[in-house]
């Protein structure tokens, strides 16, 4: 299994401990005839007060290069291309970037990463993947500037 499968399945077990089924594996919208784009997962659950089901996408990155900036502007450009085509396929299927705690913790603490994480209204998750845990849901709503 490489790396970037054990994130994914990190991310997967993690949701799935919160209730959340997994619908999709990965989510794939068809943009156009000849493109498709692939989003990690997607995955769904019954919120029993409201009586709605919640629809998510999430793409799973690790953030194990030696680069940290080089694959934020990898995962942002990828977030933005799938936030679009989401509006356009599934409105009501809200997109979210999972990234390891430690990522979070340290690099997205810096100011430039949270202005553009605030500027591109980008929600995330924080997780363990040694405990395969949802450390933290973080809206756009909620990014500090």
């Amino acid at each position: 299994m490489s790396r970037k499968d054990k994130f994914h399945e990190a991310v997967r077990r993690a949701l799935e401990k919160e209730n959340w089924l997994i619908t999709h594996d990965p989510f794939i919208i068809q943009i156009s005839e000849t493109v498709k784009l692939k989003i990690d997962l997607g995955a769904e659950t019954i919120l029993a007060a409201q009586r709605h089901t919640e629809k998510i996408a999430v793409e799973v990155q690790n953030f194990s290069t030696d680069s940290e900036i080089s694959e934020f502007h990898t995962a942002l450009g990828q977030y933005l291309n799938y936030l679009q085509a989401l509006e356009m396929k599934e409105p009501d299927r809200m997109l979210y970037l999972a990234v390891p705690q430690e990522t979070y913790n340290n690099f997205f603490q810096i100011p430039f990463i949270q202005t553009s994480l605030k500027r591109h209204s980008v929600n995330l998750i924080s997780y363990s993947p040694l405990q395969e845990i949802i450390v933290q849901w973080i809206s756009c709503k909620t990014i500090e500037r």
